[in-house]
């Protein structure tokens, strides 16, 4: 991976604000402008870089999906958090991931320094971001500036045929639980936080929904309720209340770009919860995906292949480095960097001095788990040192494309610089 300065198109703002792209530029701690989407360079990958990533980030993903399985298996939740119902949440969830369950994406963040070597740093299975940035704008960047070369990214087509998988499947289901109002339960509903770049997210994904035939529909959190009466169909369960949208219309596919456990815990968990063990809500991110996106399978990945090549070193517990290292703290419940902390330890698993590098943030609470802290990409720059991040997407269970976020310091944050990409001469 080599960065390569380049003059910013003439006009970029406005190019990329025609495709929907309004959260371009952010702002600092003092308030001031800052650049988030950033073209003023680009990373120049190789065809053997492509090829590996995407091997690498296919291999990642089974793995993940095996360690999934054993933790349900052997009902090894402990480390998760998770409470008895939603730990069967997960197992039913689990077990359905072929019918109702579906997975849409996941990205990986790969530590790839450019001397062959990958590395796992974690897994965004739940609701992962910067899915525009990398499907969309990056790709009208390309063909505007280098149309000959080539991208690692199919991202656009490859969520259309997701969804449109996903759909027939949902339909399939409805067939086989009797169900005699399909054309309902060919609607997805989409919602996120009122943040431009979850807002933008959803709204991206609702064009792909369209284009797989869903009949899809935006809606804010606060536009959910709650009816408890007036079930839509049968879906081979006693109906105890439906959520509907805003025109009261029942939602029964439902994309959430809202975490897991921030559902559980709102006052509707325990609806939530029940409408999806009774197959009267399906979620995109499945409830098993709960597992994947928690920092805490990154230990399990270890202890079930110690010294893979494709893995740092995870555990639960400092002192079982046994040597002196490099470690990265991380919340289990952890994102976007927040609450992450980078420092040395001895041989105990003790400090040796003050953080390298941190970051605040609303995580931690649940504690944390432990991670070698392997090299980045990195560059010289006129302005100092940047490092680099190398989101790898999958879609479905297909590596699709890749978005490469850099900063300054370590920690690769919220506010982190996305920088286009692409290979070839």
């Amino acid at each position: 991976m080599e960065r390569i300065a380049l003059t910013p198109r003439a006009g970029w703002p406005a190019a990329v604000e025609d495709l929907g792209f309004d959260w371009h530029t952010t702002t600092d701690e003092r308030g001031a402008p800052q650049a988030y989407w950033d073209e003023s360079a680009y990373w120049q990958l190789t065809s053997d870089e492509v090829d590996n990533i995407e091997a690498a980030t296919g291999e990642l993903h089974a793995l993940c999906l095996d360690a999934a399985a054993h933790v349900i298996a052997e009902k090894d939740f402990g480390l998760f958090g998770l409470s008895p119902s939603q730990a069967e949440l997960v197992t039913t969830s689990w077990a359905r991931r072929n019918e109702d369950d579906l997975t849409l994406y996941g990205r990986f963040d790969l530590a790839v320094p450019g001397d062959g070597s990958i590395k796992m740093l974690e897994y965004n299975a739940d609701t992962p971001t910067g899915l525009f940035e990398a499907a969309v704008v990056q790709w009208q960047w390309l063909q505007d500036r280098f149309p000959d070369r080539d991208q690692f990214n199919s991202l656009h087509e490859a969520l259309v045929a997701r969804l449109q998988d996903i759909r027939l499947r949902w339909q399939a289901q409805d067939v086989a639980l009797d169900t005699n109002r399909r054309t309902e339960l060919n609607h997805l509903h989409l919602t996120a936080a009122a943040i431009p770049e979850d807002t933008g997210t959803v709204g991206y994904l609702a064009e792909t929904a369209l284009e797989a035939g869903f009949a899809a529909k935006i809606l804010s959190p606060e536009q959910i309720g709650w009816a408890e009466t007036g079930a839509p169909v049968n879906r081979g369960a006693e109906s105890t209340g439906w959520f509907v949208d805003q025109d009261d219309q029942p939602i029964t596919g439902l994309f959430k770009l809202q975490p897991w456990e921030w559902l559980l815990a709102d006052t509707f968990g325990d609806k939530l919860l029940g409408a999806a063990q009774a197959r009267h809500l399906r979620l995109i991110e499945p409830a098993w995906k709960i597992l994947l996106a928690n920092k805490a399978i990154l230990p399990v990945l270890w202890r079930l292949n110690p010294g893979h090549a494709l893995l740092a070193e995870a555990h639960a517990d400092r002192l079982a480095f046994a040597r002196p290292l490099r470690v990265v703290a991380k919340p289990r419940r952890g994102r976007e960097g927040a609450n992450v902390s980078i420092a040395d330890i001895d041989a105990n698993g003790d400090l040796t001095g003050p953080p390298l590098a941190d970051s605040g943030g609303p995580y931690g609470a649940d504690g944390y788990i432990y991670q070698e802290c392997v090299p980045l990409a990195s560059a010289r720059t006129e302005a100092g040192d940047v490092h680099a991040v190398v989101g790898s997407w999958i879609i479905g269970d297909e590596p699709r494309g890749i978005g490469i976020r850099e900063s300054a310091g370590l920690i690769t944050g919220n506010t982190s610089r996305f920088v286009p990409h692409c290979f070839g001469d």
